[in-house]
């Protein structure tokens, strides 16, 4: 699946609220440090893992599943921390649970067909197979400091 880099920054500027399902609270897990980045970078990262749920995580409350999410916290995205066949129900949950949703993305590895027909059927951007973190640092020129060449032209430091 080939995303253009327009598209993919479209989403990433008009999301607001995001909802990390699978997100681990072990700081050497990519989950955790996936979570981390997007809370610095101004995101609100709401963690959902039923096995961790009450405790903080990146300033907010664990929430054990989607559907109890608070409504105030306007989610907007779901980003899946889940193995490929376990994505059918969260999205299902999101597009239940979730009114503000607009983007279901789904990690490096992880790809359901089923899903993505079910999310774009109820109006929703998907992404399958990469990781926001990576595409934010891709597009808005972080990686070119660790020597990545992001084909994005800045003279920022």
């Amino acid at each position: 699946m080939a995303y253009s880099d327009s598209y993919l920054r479209r989403i990433l500027l008009g999301t607001k609220c995001i909802a990390l399902v699978g997100v681990s609270p072990n700081p050497i897990r990519p989950s955790h440090f996936v979570g981390r980045y997007l809370a610095t970078r101004g995101y609100r990262a709401v963690p959902v893992n039923p096995a961790h749920a009450g405790e903080m995580l990146f300033g907010e409350r664990i929430q054990s599943r989607i559907e109890d999410i608070p409504a105030e916290l306007k989610v907007d995205m779901v980003d899946i921390f889940r193995r490929s066949e376990f994505v059918p129900p969260i999205v299902e949950a999101a597009l239940s649970n979730l009114p503000g949703l607009r983007t279901v993305w789904m990690q490096i590895g992880v790809k359901n067909q089923t899903a993505a027909d079910m999310a774009e059927a109820a109006g929703a951007a998907v992404i399958q197979d990469l990781c926001p973190k990576m595409e934010h640092q891709r597009l808005f020129g972080e990686l070119r400091k660790a020597g990545i060449n992001t084909r994005v032209i800045s003279s920022k430091l």
